[in-house]
Order: C-alpha cells, then sequence, then structure tokens
C-alpha cells in the first residue's frame, strides 16, 4: 500500500474507562480507577494549540494545564473530596508536598469534619517548599501533619488512604509526585484501588510510617506485611511490596522482580525514570522471541548494556528541537519538571494476554529502593481491563519519545544525509512487518490476536 490519500481505513477501537468501581456507596465500590496524565509537554498537539506557551502552575483549571492534567489532577482532588464529613478519615504519605491546590483539597477535606493525616518527608531538599506549602493551606493549624524525619534513603510514597467510619475501603497510590511536575508535567499515573482489604494494609504501612520508624526497622515489618512469594503470584491476586525491606547484603526483592520480566512469553513492558540495574540488563540482553520494550527519561549511561537483541526497543524521553523533521513544528522542553519526561514505574508482563502481570506504583527499580527508601509496588495478576489500560498508556507514551528517540539517533549518524529517517513513498515498508524474524511481524501477530 502507498501513502497517500486515497488509500485510508477507519477502524472503530472500544478503550477501556479510567473508572470502574461499581455501586452509588462509597463501601460497595471494587476494581480499579486509573489515570494517566498526558505526560506529552513537549509533542506537536501541545505545539499546535497552545503554541508552546509556558503553563501557570498555579492555575490548574487553565486549558494547558487542564489538557497537560488529563483528568489526573481531577481525579486526585476528587478523590480527596471524598472525604466530606466526620464519618470520614483520610491517611496520606508523601514524598514531595508542595503543590499547594491539593493542600487545598485536603484542608477542605478536614473543613468538613473529616480526620485528615499526612505524613511527609521533613528531611529532604523538598522539605522548605512543602512546609510551605502545609503552612499555606492550613494543615499545620490544624495538626494534620506529621514528620517523617528517618535520615536513611528518601521517603518516596505517594499514597493516600480512604476510610469511612473507621473502615478503610480505598487507596489512592502511584507514581505521581504532589507537585505542578509530578501532575501535569512527567508522565505518571495516580492509580485507585477499591479493596477494603489492600486498604488495610496499607494503613497498617501507614501507621508505622507515622511512628517514623527508620529504614533498618521497618524492614522486618514490611517483610511480614507484604510478603513476595517464592515464584509467580497466585493466579487473579493482587497484593502490595512494601519498602524498605531487603537487607544490605540482599537482592531479594529485585531479583525477584528481574524474574518476573524474565517470565515473560510474548511481550514485557518496564519504565524506568533512572538507572537499569544489572539484574534487569541481564533479562534484556538474552537472545529470544520476546518483545522487550523499555522507555526510560534518558539515554542508556555508559554501564547500562541492553544486549543486541532485536526484539528489544529502547526509547529515551525527549522532543523535537530546533532541528526538526521537515514541516514539524518546534516543540518545547518541560519546564515543570526541568526536562524530565518519564517518571512511571511499572511493569508489564504478557499485557495481552488472558493472565497478565502488572506491578505499579512508586519504588524506581533500584536497590535503594528496596533497602533503604520508603516505596510502595501493587503487584496485580490476570486482571485485563487493568492490563490493558496500562499496556495502551505505555505504547503511548513509547511510540511518542519512539519517534523523537530515532530522530535523534538518526541526525547523529547520518549528519551527510538529510533525507535520513523518513517515510518511504512506495510499498517497500511493508516486508518486514511479515518477517518472521523481524519484531515488526511479532508485534503485528501479536498485538492481533494476543
Amino acid at each position: 500500500m502507498k501513502l497517500d490519500d486515497e488509500n485510508s481505513l477507519e477502524i472503530a477501537i472500544n478503550t477501556e474507562l479510567e473508572m470502574e468501581a461499581e455501586g452509588n456507596s462509597i463501601d460497595n465500590k471494587k476494581g480499579h480507577d486509573i489515570f494517566f496524565n498526558r505526560g506529552v509537554i513537549g509533542s506537536q498537539a501541545y505545539a499546535r494549540e497552545f503554541g508552546n506557551a509556558p503553563p501557570d502552575e498555579n492555575e490548574p483549571f487553565s486549558k494547558e494545564m487542564v489538557w497537560l492534567s488529563r483528568g489526573l489532577f481531577e481525579a486526585l482532588t476528587g478523590f480527596i473530596a471524598l472525604a466530606k464529613s466526620e464519618e470520614y478519615s483520610l491517611r496520606a504519605a508523601l514524598y514531595e508536598f508542595h503543590y499547594l491546590p491539593v493542600a487545598v483539597a485536603f484542608a477542605k477535606s478536614a473543613e468538613a469534619g473529616a480526620d485528615v493525616k499526612i505524613v511527609y518527608d521533613a528531611e529532604s531538599s523538598y522539605k522548605v517548599s512543602s512546609l510551605e506549602t502545609i503552612e499555606a493551606a492550613g494543615l499545620d493549624k490544624i495538626k494534620a501533619v506529621i514528620k517523617r524525619t528517618v535520615s536513611e534513603g528518601i521517603r518516596h510514597n505517594k499514597f493516600i488512604v480512604l476510610l469511612h467510619k473507621d473502615e478503610p475501603v480505598a487507596v489512592w497510590t502511584g507514581s505521581t509526585n504532589i507537585s505542578a511536575g509530578g501532575i501535569f508535567g512527567q508522565s505518571n499515573v495516580g492509580h485507585i484501588v477499591w479493596d477494603s482489604d489492600i486498604a488495610r494494609s496499607y494503613l497498617k504501612y501507614w501507621k508505622h510510617l507515622s511512628e517514623n520508624i527508620p529504614s533498618r526497622k521497618i524492614r522486618a515489618l514490611n517483610q511480614a506485611d507484604s510478603p513476595i512469594p517464592k515464584g509467580l503470584p497466585d493466579r487473579n491476586s493482587i497484593f502490595p511490596v512494601f519498602s524498605a525491606r531487603d537487607e544490605d547484603d540482599d537482592n531479594t526483592t529485585l531479583q525477584w522482580y528481574a524474574d518476573l520480566m524474565d517470565s515473560a512469553k510474548k511481550l514485557m513492558c518496564i519504565t524506568f525514570a533512572f538507572n537499569i540495574d544489572e539484574v534487569f540488563q541481564k533479562v534484556i540482553q538474552k537472545q529470544n522471541d520476546v518483545l522487550r520494550y523499555i522507555v526510560k527519561d534518558d539515554d542508556l549511561g555508559k554501564n547500562e548494556i541492553i544486549g543486541q537483541d532485536n526484539d528489544v526497543l529502547f526509547a529515551a524521553g525527549g522532543h523535537f528541537g530546533k532541528k526538526s523533521l521537515f514541516n514539524f513544528r518546534e516543540e518545547r522542553d518541560n519546564p515543570l519538571n526541568v526536562n524530565d519526561y518519564i517518571h512511571n514505574k511499572f511493569m508489564l508482563i504478557d499485557p495481552l494476554s488472558e493472565d497478565p502481570i502488572v506491578v505499579t506504583g512508586s519504588a524506581n527499580f533500584s536497590r535503594p529502593s528496596q533497602r533503604i527508601n520508603d516505596e510502595n509496588m501493587l503487584v496485580i495478576r490476570g486482571d485485563t481491563r487493568v492490563a490493558d489500560i496500562y499496556f495502551g498508556e505505555f505504547m503511548r507514551i513509547f511510540d511518542h519519545h519512539y519517534a523523537r528517540y530515532i530522530f535523534k539517533k538518526l541526525t547523529e549518524n547520518n549528519k551527510n544525509n538529510p533525507d535520513a529517517g523518513y517515510l518511504k513513498p512506495d510499498n517497500s515498508w511493508i516486508a518486514s512487518h511479515f518477517n518472521r524474524q523481524s519484531y515488526k511481524s511479532k508485534r503485528r501477530e501479536y498485538f492481533i490476536s494476543g
């Protein structure tokens, strides 16, 4: 098929709703509500729609910020607002806590009579801006905040437990820091689990954090409260993994995640906001027919080796600058997070199968995240709806940055060939999609059939 206007095809696509929870009563809701922000301030869409205007982080309801949020900010503040009377309580553990509109949402719930308690990071470089936000919202005056001051690691959680009549009913978790950059700038997810057992486990973890237990003493508690299985998770299961948990000379949890990665039969997807640990590099380097998609905030470092298997596809965050493709608009950088793009922390194992595994939460897939940081992850097996949403969003972000990453590499490697990287005007591009040795053929078959 040639690339021309006469050869076109329309396909109807049914997508999953962000909100699954059933029933009108909070106590009866079940399932998962999942919200991804736009995460692509450096894009042709933003350049066309807003002329690359800098977004005003103090105006969350401006057209630019609403577009960037894509419902994440609204879902976050909406979840907090569910605590609307003295029947409700909120228990939060937050790393960056310096976006005033969210702090005000907590204060409004407290004013409505809800019991609000927030454990916040009072030790890192964010402590000053967080305290300023807390004071501006008046949360200090109503004694809604609890300082977490352990000095080892980082206090990296971003979760909120909702209680009704003192019973945990749901938890908000994910990768989104309470900052303008987290909510509107970087690629992030907010994930609500309507499950009393899961919410209760998070509440127990929160109590340990509120007691300011240091990482070396909290490890045994977290191991007992959130054990990982020796092999794969049970079918149709969901459970949390709380950190800190592993001893200094132990790598049990990170290796378990790597083993999950290695269990993929057809497809694995993972996001890295920072470095790729050696345990994952070993799996990625294997020569096999499993498609392995990796999106990372920046390019590979000198010690990050992912091998030569053509079934491994890598993309790094970026935007089209002044030297862009023909007739493409110049895109802006990300002023909300000093050019950071990818902040998600999730992994997908065979997401299009009938038995997918989703791992998502606050923890970067790193050794400090398991040994000394405050972190939480969810492991979900067998929920095809959750996997569909995460996979759709992964491919959206991956393809967005892959085009920019490939253009960057082609520009660097073909400085004397200005036509490098352009689409072919004839049908020669089709052949690789039917070559069984090509990842494109595997992608075509798997994405169609699962």
